[in-house]
């Protein structure tokens, strides 16, 4: 590889191809969130049906990352990014596959190949990401933070066309089947397949400089990277736990959805621009200094979005703002302070930090905040109005993740509302004037949903006991108590529900809280041993990657 710091052409083309990998990633994510309702009308699926198939995402993303990071040093990075780019189209084909093997099998059929599909695609974005954060670490050994986060621009920049896509496809296109919709994901996919094609792939630093598995594995015991993973799985609760509500927190507090969708393309293009400012900051402060302050605002922004003075649009984008100033650098820079500390855990450092980010995140930091809002949101209720609800209240009570049965009297289990009945709510809401009466040709999604399992048995295509049962007893219940009470219930639920959402950003604002005192005493530990400095290996061999004979092949 070359010695200078300006990056040769190989090295650009296996960059911008990595950077490629995380615009599929954030496309595909965001998009999967819009077109869930296309499969729940189509396939006659529940909202848990959904919430199943979907749900592995994050888990998956996070198992990959640590299991192929395993095998990135010994099998080369060529090979590992043959088959992401396998597990990617795989993934596109089982997906797509669902509409003709519903017409074969029914809906069961669709749900496996849309199951199947979402961890294909979890799995291929996982061993994407054990690649491309040590494959940019060896190519930029001497800058590696400043282009971690540059490579890390890709996540936010697919995120922003995703949320584009389907602000696009809402007002222009609302008709176009959902695999036009999900096929956008497969541009960046032949993009970074075509540019690794044949390219000289170089060996990590690590095994460059004979480092064996031993070693790697030994070098995973330093107290200070263990406790840098801990302060990962906490970025991966506050970040993409955050990230996987805010849309809909916002929707709940500026009461429009599109102004929820453009508020998190804001905060997206202000992360995807500041990383590529990353270096210059850097040069000011080091890593962990910018990770402190990154704290001190991701502290201070989620606290301002859990107060009542933030409910107008103005003031909840500037506090939106500075949170999204402060998850900037998190990811990226957290892979920085690893690569560049720890060079000698390489690949294996890196994925299992940033595995146990994204597993922390769909374990605890999704599940969490959701359980937060639900504890808030009753305890508010039952203020205003037990009979309210009651009407309203899940069967069954659940906890915050784990803690929960840990430490039941601090986090007890708690009966939410039940999220069937208030779809049904919210969607009366739509169809109904402000004088209570119904608007012409509109209806709810359960009368839809009703109307869609008739249809499926009328063509011989069962929808399911369970979910014609379901629908029934949805029906039932409104039909009783939800509409008779529905203008006494209606202020009711909107306060309960707000006050719920932004008491849980307000709580999850002790986790950037925290993360701000571990990066504070990393300061003072650097201060007393000599303050941050990048550690170098001794190569044995050189990488071969830039101008020279390839390293490795995709593929070979």
């Amino acid at each position: 590889m070359s010695s200078s710091s300006s990056p040769g052409r190989n090295e650009k083309v296996l960059f911008w191809a990595s950077f490629f990998t995380l615009i599929a990633a954030g496309i595909g994510f965001s998009v999967r969130g819009f077109i869930l309702k296309d499969w729940g009308n189509q396939f006659g699926f529940t909202q848990s049906e959904l919430g199943t198939i979907t749900g592995g995402g994050l888990i998956g993303f996070g198992i990959a990352i640590i299991f192929f990071s395993f095998c990135a040093d010994q099998f080369g990075y060529g090979k590992l990014m043959l088959v992401a780019f396998l597990l990617h189209a795989s993934s596109a084909i089982v997906t797509f596959a669902a509409t003709p093997v519903y017409g074969m099998y029914g809906k069961e059929g669709a749900y496996w190949c849309l199951y199947i599909g979402m961890w294909l695609f979890a799995l291929g974005n996982g061993t994407c990401e054990a690649v491309i954060n040590p494959l940019t670490a060896t190519l930029f050994p001497r800058n590696k933070t400043h282009w971690l986060n540059i490579l890390h621009a890709g996540w936010p920049l697919g995120l922003i066309l995703g949320a584009a896509i389907g602000l696009v496809f809402k007002f222009s296109l609302p008709d176009l089947r959902w695999e036009f919709k999900l096929g956008v994901f497969l541009v960046p996919v032949l993009l970074y397949g075509l540019m690794m094609f044949g390219r000289a792939f170089p060996h990590s630093e690590a095994k460059s400089s004979g480092v064996s598995m031993g070693t790697m594995v030994l070098s995973l015991l330093s107290p200070i990277l263990l406790f840098l993973f801990v302060l990962h799985a906490l970025v991966g609760y506050v970040e993409l736990g955050t990230d996987s509500w805010i849309v809909n927190i916002t929707d709940r507090v500026l009461k429009d959805e599109t102004k929820a969708l453009l508020a998190f393309i804001w905060t997206n293009a202000l992360m995807f621009t500041l990383r590529f400012f990353a270096g210059p900051i850097v040069e000011r402060i080091n890593p962990v200094g910018l990770l402190f302050v990154s704290a001190l605002l991701g502290t201070a922004g989620l606290f301002m979005l859990g107060q009542p003075f933030t409910n107008e649009v103005w003031l909840w984008m500037a506090a939106v703002s500075v949170y999204g100033l402060g998850k900037t650098f998190y990811w990226p820079t957290m892979l920085g302070v690893i690569s560049e500390r720890f060079p000698k855990g390489g690949a294996l450092a890196l994925g299992i930090s940033g595995g146990l980010g994204m597993i922390s995140a769909g374990l605890l930091g999704g599940p969490g905040i959701g359980y937060k809002q639900d504890y808030f949101a009753v305890q508010k209720l039952k203020e205003l109005s037990l009979p309210t609800y009651e009407r309203y209240a899940a069967p069954k009570a659940s906890g915050f993740p784990v803690f929960s049965s840990v430490a039941p009297d601090a986090l007890p289990p708690v009966a939410g509302l039940d999220n069937g009945k208030l779809k049904v709510f919210d969607d009366w809401s739509g169809v109904i004037d402000e004088s209570g009466n119904r608007k012409e040709g509109k209806k709810t999604t359960l009368e839809s949903d009703i109307e869609t399992v008739a249809r499926l048995e009328a063509e011989g295509k069962p929808a399911g006991k369970e979910l014609k049962e379901s629908l029934e007893g949805l029906k039932k219940w409104w039909d009783k108590d939800g509409q008779a009470n529905y203008a006494a219930d209606k202020e009711k639920l909107s306060e309960a529900r707000l006050y719920g959402a932004k008491q849980a950003l307000l709580y999850t604002a002790v986790v950037p809280a925290a993360l701000a005192a571990g990066f504070l005493l990393l300061i003072l530990y650097f201060m007393v041993t000599g303050g941050y400095k990048q550690v170098h290996l001794e190569s044995e061999r050189p990488h071969r990657a830039a101008g020279g004979a390839p390293a490795e092949d995709w593929g070979r």
